[in-house]
């Protein structure tokens, strides 16, 4: 359900420091996040392909991530050039579609775009645990690391716990229908799974307390900066100087 298709691979994007990564990852994230220009958001969609392209990634599996998040975005064309004011473009019947509309979409889709693709490109090539490992390095609070860190190890467990349940439903006869009685199934059914859950995390807690943990997440991975990483950070200040140049028209 949350598989990490991309982090196999030889490419050097693969091979580059995580923090490295969440460093330039953000930066260009959070730029482009700000910026309204169309000429800007083109140009960090074009480079955001650079390291995918560099990473190699398998295209079926990129572009049904791509496919996934522009379906939601799908929603926001149909909605919002019809609701934003702003000079009409052309009408149907009660419904105006407004030119301002139609241009604040298409900013919201490169920007999606943008940031998504390079979060593939460079968190994507790398594994979750590395990446919570490479956050603590970067003293970003322990409870936040551990959070995402134990969320995506256990949420395959709690899926699976999910899926055990629904097939226990459906050997007992239960069929989905819009009744209270199928309301009230599921209704039980999230809180059996709530329950199931904490009971689940109250036992890995103290099976940790009784190993040691002391809330600070420990790895045998030990990181070291190269010539490759500068280049790669070179690279993402160097792309993010010139989104905001072009975003705000002189150098900050």
């Amino acid at each position: 359900m949350l598989g990490e298709e991309f982090v196999t691979g030889e490419s050097p994007i693969h091979h580059i420091d995580p923090r490295v990564k969440i460093i330039g990852t953000v930066a260009f994230s959070v730029v482009v996040a700000l910026s309204n220009g169309l000429e800007t958001l083109v140009a960090a969609l074009v480079i955001s392909l650079v390291p995918a392209v560099q990473a190699r990634l398998p295209v079926k599996p990129f572009l049904a991530r791509l496919f996934f998040a522009n379906g939601l975005i799908f929603f926001i064309w149909i909605i919002l050039p019809f609701t934003y004011d702003g000079t009409s473009l052309f009408s149907i019947g009660p419904l105006v579609l407004s030119t301002e509309g139609l241009m604040h979409a298409l900013r919201i889709t490169l920007k999606c775009n943008a940031i998504l693709i390079i979060t593939i490109a460079a968190l994507g090539t790398t594994p979750v645990f590395a990446i919570g490992y490479a956050l603590d390095q970067l003293h970003v609070p322990g409870k936040l690391t551990n959070l995402m860190v134990f969320t995506y190890r256990y949420i395959h467990v709690i899926f699976r716990e999910y899926v055990k349940l629904t097939n226990a439903m459906k050997i007992r006869g239960f069929r989905p229908d819009t009744t209270v009685h199928t309301y009230r199934s599921y209704a039980y059914l999230v809180g059996m799974l709530l329950a199931r859950s904490y009971d689940r995390a109250e036992r890995i807690h103290q099976a940790m307390l009784c190993r040691g943990f002391s809330g600070r997440y420990h790895s045998l991975c030990r990181y070291s900066i190269g010539g490759r990483d500068m280049l790669y950070f070179a690279a993402m200040i160097a792309a993010v100087l010139l989104l905001v140049i072009l975003q705000w028209n002189r150098i900050p």
